[in-house]
């Protein structure tokens, strides 16, 4: 767990320190990858939490879910459909799903800890 943060701090820091430039014919393409990853680093935050988690399927639907939705963008744009947007209400229907379930998880937790007191 300690390790997502430091890589998400660490590459919030390098985004901020190198001006990156992303051209706009690959815009679609970073959005889409940059969202899957979140999806899957929510996802495995989901399954930390219970009790679930493993390093190999994290890593296999970070890089799958990135690569699969890239080529969903490029599909749609090679028969001129906007398949970017059908991926980006996926994913953030998973994104928020995932935080509905942690935001139910500390809930209960303070719950419990208010109970007691």
């Amino acid at each position: 767990m300690l390790f997502i943060i430091i890589a998400a701090i660490l590459g919030a820091g390098c985004a901020i320190a190198f001006d990156l430039y992303i051209p706009a014919f690959l815009s679609s393409y970073a959005a889409i990858v940059i969202i899957a990853a979140f999806d899957s680093v929510m996802g495995a935050y989901r399954s930390l939490l219970a009790d679930r988690f493993d390093a190999w399927v994290f890593v296999s639907g970070f890089f799958g879910n990135s690569v699969l939705a890239a080529l969903m963008v490029l599909v749609g744009k090679r028969i001129d459909l906007d398949l970017y947007v059908a991926v980006l209400v996926v994913f953030t229907y998973r994104i928020f799903s995932n935080f509905s379930f942690i935001r139910r998880f500390y809930l209960k937790k303070l719950k419990k800890k208010l109970k007691k007191c």
